[in-house]
C-alpha cells in the first residue's frame, strides 16, 4: 500500500503533462463537439423534425444550427419533448431510451424539472471530474496525498424507480455510477450514501468521521460547513483538522463561496486549496483546473455553448426571455460582459436556456465568473441588481458588522407607488437595525451604478430583517430540499416571498414590528 501513492502520482502528473502538451483549446473545439451531437442525434425525432442532415451539410453549420432550431426553456423542452423521453420513448432528443433523470429546482410552471441524463453525459461528467487532476500537479502534494479518501457530501444514492427510468438528485445518479476502482475512495461510503434522511447522513459520517483518513471534500458550502461544525462540536476538537489532518481541496459549486468563505476559514486549521466547479443538473459546463485562475468553459467534451446578452433588448423584467433573442457564438462574446447560456448536450438538451447568467473574463481562454440566475436578478425599475452584486455587497457587510452571514435572501416590491427591497439576513449575532441597513444599502450603490441612481428616485425604500441562520436551514427541510444540491433561493418571487413570511411568523422569528416593513 505505501507504494500505491508515489504510483499513482506520477501516472497523474505524466497524463496530466501529456494532456497540456496535446491539447490547446480553440474555438473549433465547439465547431467539432457540435458536429458530433447533430451527427449522433440526426436520426432522432428532433433531429428529424430539425433537418440535421441538412445543418450538417450546410457550409456554415453553426449558422445554420441557431436559424433552424429555436431556442428552448425548460417548461417548452419538456411539454414538447422530454415528456416522451419520462414516458420510456426511445430517440426523443437524443438516441435510445434515457435512464436516469436529474430532478431539480422547478419553475413557476412546475414543481420540480426531470432533467435527462445520459450515459454520454455521465462519462463526459466524469472526464472533467479527472481534470482536477490538473491543479493537484500544481500543488506541492506529498505521495500519499493520493491514498486519501474524497467525501463527496451530495444526495441520496437510493433513486425512485417510474416505470423504467430511475430519478433523484444528480449527485446521488453521478455517485451511484462510480466507476468500480472508484469505491474505495469515496466517502461516504455506499451505505451511508444510501442514506435518504439528511439528518441521519449527517449524523451518521460525525459517528464514523474519526476513522476517515479525507484529502478532498466536494459538496455545496452550506451544507459542508455545517456537517464540519457538528463534527468539530461532536468531538470537542478546535478545527476539522484535529479529525482530518490531510484535508487539503475543497471542491465547491452551486452558489457564490464569498459568504461562506470567513466563517469556513476558521474552520480549519492548515491551510486548504478551495477549487470552483460549475455541474448542473444539465452538464458539467465549467471548471477551476489551475490554482489562482478562473473557472474555464469545457468546450470540448459534450457541450456546445451559446450566449444571449443579458440586458432589456433580451429580457423582460421578470427574467424571462423576450420573442426573437440575440443569440451569440463563443467566438462573439465580449470580454467583460453579461450573458444567458444556451446549452446543447449529449443529453439531448437543444438550445436550452439553462438559466445562469456569467460574466466572460476572457474569450480566448473561455474563462467565467457565474453572476447569477435570470430570474434571481432584481431589476423592478432599472437598479440591475446581479446576485454577484448582492454577494460581494453581503460578504463586506460580514465584515463591517463582524458576523458571519452565510445565507440571505431579498425580494423586489410595490412601495408606496414606487418600489422597494426587503433583505433577510443570517445573523445570529444581532447588530442595530438602521447601522445594517445603512451599511448594506452604501455597500450596493458603491458596487452598481444603476443602483445608486434608482435609490433617489424609483427605488425609494430598503427593509432589512436579521434572522438566524436556522430559519433558513428550517425552511429548507420544510420544503423537503434539505441538503445535496439544494440552495436557498438569493432573490424571491412574489410567491416564494409570502409563503417565506408565513413561515417566519409561525416561527415567531418576524416580529410585529418588522412585519410593518
Amino acid at each position: 500500500m505505501p507504494l500505491l501513492g508515489p504510483i499513482i502520482k506520477e501516472v497523474v502528473e505524466r497524463r496530466m503533462t501529456l494532456f497540456a502538451r496535446r491539447k490547446r483549446f480553440s474555438f473549433h473545439d465547439q465547431e467539432r463537439v457540435l458536429k458530433k451531437l447533430l451527427e449522433r442525434a440526426r436520426h432522432t425525432s428532433f433531429g428529424k423534425k430539425y433537418h440535421f442532415g441538412k445543418i450538417l451539410s450546410s457550409p456554415d453549420m453553426i449558422r445554420a444550427f441557431s436559424e433552424h432550431v429555436p431556442v428552448y426553456d425548460y417548461d417548452s423542452m419538456y411539454r414538447e419533448w422530454w415528456v416522451r423521453t419520462l414516458n420510456d420513448e426511445e430517440n426523443v432528443t437524443w438516441p435510445g431510451r434515457v435512464k436516469y433523470f436529474a430532478l431539480t429546482s422547478g419553475t413557476s410552471q412546475a414543481s420540480s424539472k426531470n432533467i435527462p441524463v445520459t450515459g454520454h453525459m455521465i462519462r463526459a461528467v466524469r472526464r472533467v471530474g479527472l481534470r482536477h487532476s490538473f491543479a493537484l500537479t500544481q500543488m506541492d502534494l506529498p505521495s500519499g496525498f493520493f491514498e486519501k479518501r474524497v467525501l463527496m457530501l451530495g444526495g441520496s444514492m437510493t433513486l425512485n424507480r417510474e416505470n423504467n427510468h430511475l430519478t433523484g438528485d444528480l449527485s446521488g445518479i453521478l455517485t451511484r455510477t462510480l466507476p468500480i476502482w472508484f469505491h474505495g475512495y469515496y466517502k461516504p461510503g455506499r451505505s451511508i450514501g444510501r442514506e435518504t434522511d439528511w439528518s441521519r447522513k449527517l449524523d451518521r459520517i460525525t459517528r464514523e468521521a474519526a476513522g476517515w483518513d479525507i484529502g478532498i471534500i466536494s459538496g455545496v458550502p452550506a451544507w459542508l460547513q455545517i456537517l464540519m461544525e457538528k463534527i468539530i462540536d461532536h468531538y470537542g476538537v478546535s478545527t476539522i483538522h484535529d479529525i482530518w489532518p490531510n484535508l487539503r481541496i475543497f471542491l465547491h459549486g452551486g452558489v457564490s463561496l464569498k459568504p461562506y468563505r470567513s466563517r469556513l476559514d476558521r474552520l480549519f486549521g492548515k491551510e486548504v486549496v478551495y477549487l470552483e466547479t460549475y455541474l448542473a443538473s444539465e452538464g458539467f459546463l465549467a471548471t477551476q483546473s489551475e490554482l489562482n485562475a478562473p473557472m474555464k468553459l469545457v468546450v470540448d467534451n459534450g457541450i456546445f455553448f451559446e450566449f444571449i446578452p443579458f440586458n432589456d433588448r433580451n429580457f423582460y423584467p421578470d427574467g424571462n426571455l423576450k420573442p426573437n433573442p440575440e443569440v451569440l457564438s463563443l467566438r462573439e462574446v465580449e470580454d467583460g460582459k453579461e450573458y444567458a447560456i444556451l446549452i446543447s448536450t449529449c443529453a439531448g438538451a437543444w438550445r436550452y436556456i439553462i438559466g445562469d447568467t456569467v460574466r466572460i473574463i476572457s474569450g480566448r481562454d473561455f474563462s467565467i465568473t457565474i453572476t447569477g440566475r435570470i430570474k434571481h436578478f432584481l431589476s423592478l425599475c432599472g437598479e440591475h441588481l446581479s446576485v454577484d452584486n448582492m454577494s460581494d455587497a453581503i460578504e463586506e457587510l460580514s465584515r463591517q458588522t463582524g458576523c458571519h452571514i452565510n445565507e440571505f435572501t431579498v425580494v423586489g416590491m410595490p412601495y408606496r407607488n414606487r418600489f422597494c427591497h426587503k433583505w433577510y439576513i443570517a445573523m445570529d449575532e444581532t447588530r442595530p437595525a438602521e447601522q445594517v441597513k445603512e451599511w448594506l444599502d452604501g455597500n450596493l450603490k458603491r458596487l452598481n451604478d444603476d443602483y445608486a441612481v434608482e435609490r433617489g428616485h424609483a427605488l425609494s425604500e430598503v427593509f432589512v430583517h436579521q434572522l438566524p441562520h436556522q430559519a433558513f436551514y428550517e425552511w429548507m427541510k420544510m420544503k423537503g430540499k434539505e441538503g445535496g444540491q439544494h440552495k436557498f433561493p438569493r432573490v424571491l418571487s412574489y410567491d416564494q416571498h409570502a409563503d417565506w413570511e408565513n413561515f417566519l411568523r409561525s416561527r415567531e422569528w418576524l416580529n410585529q414590528q418588522q412585519d410593518k416593513a
